[in-house]
């Protein structure tokens, strides 16, 4: 479906374009084309790929989805993917933008994402001065726009981290707690598979050997990158924490089983004493001296509970009860 087409002049708006008659503007000097699609059909690309000369691998690629982000160049066109992360309820959905970049023309494809470039096409009419460096700048922020959107996930994903070691050390069930951080392990395994290949297909962008429509923008192309390492780094942190965060929980697990032991320990100890002593007083023999005196039954329950009273101070100072 066509969300927008438009040529640009000298960094200014000349028109919004209908497809057949991008042939018309596309030659002119100083002048590109850009056009945004959403969830495009086969015989929509096929016109855009005889208007824009596309290569057939990457068209293919554009209509089947599903694809690693890269970068690639079919002669002066730069082909790119990156995966578009959003949260869909309490789950992460992926996305995905498919972006050709030619000297005269950038045409973006998103699939199965309710983002949009429309902020990027307003920012980048803002600035003039910028958008007269032509495709190279539009995929800059095309790009920039994709990265910056995964810092508030990322930060989401901080926040319940945060929530299930808070809930950890509330002595919540252990059970509930290895669930959400296997969970949580999940999505950040999303969010790693879209940015590490990715950092890696922007390092291209900048230094050494560069596709020539970013040749001007290698500057920018560099701050994306840092932002990817930024997000990167992050993503790994938290993977680590996760991973520390189940052995502690696991730890806690057995620390409890261990208290319950304790005190398992403790009053078995404590009724095995008075058990001894009832056993002992409950023998059957005719000759026992204590049976005939009056005040053998208290003090035999004195007896029993003294020592009980001793085993179970003694166990509590321990740490056992």
């Amino acid at each position: 479906m066509l969300i927008n087409c438009a040529a640009y002049q000298g960094g200014k708006k000349l028109a919004d374009v209908e497809v057949p008659r991008i042939g018309e503007y596309i030659g002119r000097p100083d002048t590109f084309i850009w056009v945004a699609m959403r969830d495009v059909e086969p015989h929509e690309m096929t016109e855009l790929q005889r208007q824009f000369g596309l290569h057939e691998l990457a068209v293919e690629d554009a209509l089947r989805g599903h694809q690693r982000p890269k970068i690639e160049e079919y002669g002066e066109v730069v082909f790119t993917v990156i995966h578009l992360i959003d949260f869909h309820g309490q789950e992460l959905a992926v996305g995905e933008a498919a972006i050709f970049v030619g000297h005269n023309f950038v045409l973006s494809v998103r699939t199965r994402s309710r983002q949009n470039f429309g902020g990027v096409r307003e920012r980048c009419e803002r600035e003039p001065i910028h958008l007269k460096q032509g495709p190279g700048f539009v995929f800059y922020a095309l790009l920039d726009s994709v990265v910056d959107h995964y810092f508030p996930v990322l930060e989401a994903l901080e926040n319940e981290l945060d929530a299930i070691e808070d809930a950890m050390f509330a002595k919540e069930s252990p059970r509930r707690n290895i669930e959400r951080l296997y969970a949580l392990k999940r999505k950040i395994a999303v969010l790693k598979h879209a940015v590490a290949p990715m950092m890696e297909a922007v390092g291209k962008l900048h230094g050494g050997r560069v596709p020539k429509v970013c040749a001007n923008m290698q500057d920018y192309f560099r701050d994306v990158y840092d932002h990817l390492i930024r997000v990167n780094a992050t993503v790994d942190s938290i993977r680590d924490t996760i991973v520390t965060a189940i052995q502690v929980n696991l730890a806690m697990v057995t620390i409890e089983e261990t208290d319950v032991s304790k005190r398992l320990a403790a009053w078995a100890g404590i009724f095995a004493v008075a058990t001894a002593f009832a056993g002992i007083w409950g023998m059957n023999f005719e000759v026992m001296p204590e049976l005939k005196w009056e005040w053998g039954y208290p003090a035999a329950l004195g007896a029993i509970a003294l020592t009980c009273g001793l085993l179970y101070w003694r166990f509590k100072k321990a740490g056992w009860l």
